[in-house]
């Protein structure tokens, strides 16, 4: 006897198969195909967790980068007021990073980099304009009351008290940056500005050039700090520093040159941004040495201006 196999109409096999094959439509809400794997819901709220605290600390660290520069001039801006008296602070300082980020702009007109790095220059440009306004105006009230102080003690009328005025157009290499009015600051960097912008123009196909922008931006404002690291050194003695703003220079320094090194900038920023962490460590080595083997009696009579510094 022959076993006879049961078999299927065509019509009736291919359906069978397309029924196997075919996943179900039309699944209510929650319910899955037979061997899909089951979400976590402990995973997903994790990687939303991470996902909201990553742009969370890229926000903090723009913000950082664009105003962290800045930081150390409100407490020199409001102490300037406060006292209207403006000796303790430098506007070669002003010049210096005015200098340094009117270059770093041009450079980004040959060699791209971050918009953030942009933005930190335009502010910093503000930020220096608003101190050299402030500085001038206590600087010509100073110059003004000694004046009348003068002439009263030696009985002159008070409206023959007058100042004299320097002037950026009379082009006078004596009082360079040391000008009487405001208006004469903006002058000279509108000029900076111009004929830096004009040679750029000119030059922006020569790679080297623009390379050696780059350069000459960032590492003018590595050595910001020299100055200070040069008086220690004169005087044998780091007395009226703030050993704070010190702190506070190097710990924006390191976390600038991380920043460049992180986000891929060009290589001048984060070369100089090394020499600047190189020079504030130094400055707090100098504190150190100096306090535990003093070099010369310690003064507390005399009072030390402090050099403010960019972060």
């Amino acid at each position: 006897m022959h076993r006879q196999t049961p078999h299927n109409e065509p019509g009736e096999e291919k359906h069978l198969q397309l029924d196997f094959q075919e996943p179900p439509e039309n699944l209510p809400p929650g319910r899955r195909t037979p061997g899909e794997p089951q979400p976590n819901m402990d995973d997903e709220v994790l990687e939303q967790v991470v996902s909201v605290f990553n742009t969370l600390v890229s926000w903090v660290a723009a913000g950082a980068m664009v105003f962290g520069g800045v930081v150390p001039y409100i407490p020199q801006y409001r102490d300037i007021r406060r006292t209207q008296n403006a000796e303790g602070f430098s506007t070669y300082v002003c010049l210096v990073l005015l200098v340094a980020n009117i270059l770093r702009i041009l450079f980004r007109f040959g060699r791209y980099f971050e918009t953030l790095l942009l933005w930190q220059s335009i502010i910093m440009i503000g930020t220096m304009l608003i101190m050299l306004n402030l500085c001038t105006d206590v600087r010509t009230a100073t110059e003004l009351n000694t004046k009348r102080r003068s002439f009263i003690a030696t009985d002159s009328k008070d409206e023959e008290v007058r100042i004299p005025k320097r002037l950026f157009l009379d082009l006078d290499w004596t009082y360079f940056w040391s000008w009487s009015r405001f208006v004469d600051y903006m002058q000279c960097v509108v000029a900076f500005t111009m004929v830096a912008a004009y040679i750029t123009y000119l030059l922006l196909d020569s790679a080297l050039f623009v390379e050696s922008l780059g350069f000459l931006a960032v590492f003018t404002e590595a050595m910001l700090g020299t100055p200070q690291l040069y008086c220690n050194y004169q005087n044998k003695s780091t007395e009226g520093m703030s050993i704070k703003m010190v702190l506070m220079w190097t710990s924006g320094d390191t976390f600038k040159t991380g920043y460049f090194l992180l986000t891929q900038a060009p290589v001048q920023f984060w070369t100089c941004g090394l020499l600047q962490v190189f020079v504030d460590f130094t400055i707090l080595f100098q504190v150190y040495y100096y306090s535990h083997f003093p070099q010369k009696p310690v003064s507390h009579t005399v009072s030390h201006t402090t050099s403010a510094k960019a972060l």
